[in-house]
Parts: C-alpha cells; structure tokens; sequence
C-alpha cells in the first residue's frame, strides 16, 4: 500500500502513470512472453525496484495499467439519459478503445497469457467482469423500467453487446465503428415482433 502522502504529491502522480503507461506499452509491443518490469522500469525511467515495491508483480502492474488508463465513462444522474443511451454510450467508448488504443494492442497479449498463465488468467477475468458491470445494470435498469427491447437476460445481452465489439477487433481486419454502434444495439435489444431493418 502506498502512503497516502505519496499518492496526493503531484511528483509520484505524474511518476505512477509514466510507469503505468510504460507497462501498457511495453505489454503491447512484446506480449505476454517479452513482458518484463525490467523494460517497464526503462520506458518509465525509474529504477526497477520502485515499480517492484509498488506493484509486487507483473500482473498487479498490467492490471492497474489497465483499469486506470481505459475509464468507462462515468455513471450520469439518475434520469439524465435513458438505459439505451448508457448502452450505447458504454459501446461506443469500447468500440473507440478497441479501434485505436494501447489497450486493444495489449489484448493479443492478454490472451495468449491468459491460456498459459493462472495469474494473468485471473487478472483477465477478473478485468472483464468488472468492465461489464456498468453495461448489465444499464441493461437491468432498462428492463426493470419496462423500457421497449429490454425483455432479456442482462448478463446474456451484455456479453452479446460487448462480445461482438470484442469479435471485430480480434477476429476481422475492420473493427466495429462508433456508427455502427447504435445499429448493434438495436440487433441485441429490439423489441419482440419488431422486424429487423434492411439496413440492420
């Protein structure tokens, strides 16, 4: 744990994200077999026992990287906008993320150390149940409000939502585009009966 006095000097704020960014980088750039707090230490310019004694290991740092340098887009006032405009605007940013971003380059990296390392499985996991939350409780909120196409299983619809994003960067050469969003929502959360589009 980091003293609290640490964390609020602008100095060690600033150092944290070179390192965090650092990791994000080198994990990126190297994978899962290249990664390693001795090239973190390099990129971030500080030594390696600093970034040892404030993350313990690689897969803390990776972690934190992660969580801190991709932030969801935050929760607005309840009643500022509906549960599909909170979907949309959930899927949109992770649609942007996983078009250009450090953190779409690391997930070749993730996945191949979540297939080989329990730890880095883990952490893996553990990530991605945590960036769902958000989009299966706008989800719920839409089905408990009676909201029209909203008559699903949030968790079921917030992997169908978040899994097809995830798809396109992964397994094609055209990520999914911020446009395509809202027609990708309207697939997943369209109310029964109601015939899909030619366009759709």
């Amino acid at each position: 744990m980091v003293p609290r006095q640490e964390v609020d000097d602008p100095r060690v704020r600033r150092s944290r994200t070179a390192v965090l960014r650092a990791a994000l980088e080198e994990f990126a750039e190297r994978g899962y077999a290249g990664f390693s707090i001795e090239g973190v230490a390099r990129r971030a310019g500080v030594a390696r026992s600093t970034v040892y004694r404030i993350w313990g290991d690689r897969s803390r740092l990776i972690e934190e990287a992660l969580e801190e340098l991709n932030r969801q887009p935050p929760a607005r006032e309840r009643g500022a906008e509906t549960p599909r405009e909170r979907v949309e605007a959930l899927l949109r940013h992770l649609s942007e993320a996983m078009a250009s971003s450090t953190v779409a380059d690391c997930l070749p990296g993730l996945v191949d150390g979540a297939a080989r390392d329990p730890d880095v499985r883990r952490l893996h996991h553990r990530y991605n149940a945590r960036r769902r939350v958000a989009l299966v409780e706008a989800i719920a909120e839409g089905r408990s409000s009676g909201e029209p196409g909203f008559d699903v299983d949030p968790d079921l619809a917030a992997l169908a939502l978040a899994g097809a994003v995830v798809y396109r960067r992964l397994m094609t050469a055209d990520p999914l585009t911020a446009e395509e969003v809202v027609p990708l929502v309207e697939t997943v959360l369209r109310p029964a009966g109601e015939p899909v589009s030619p366009e759709g």
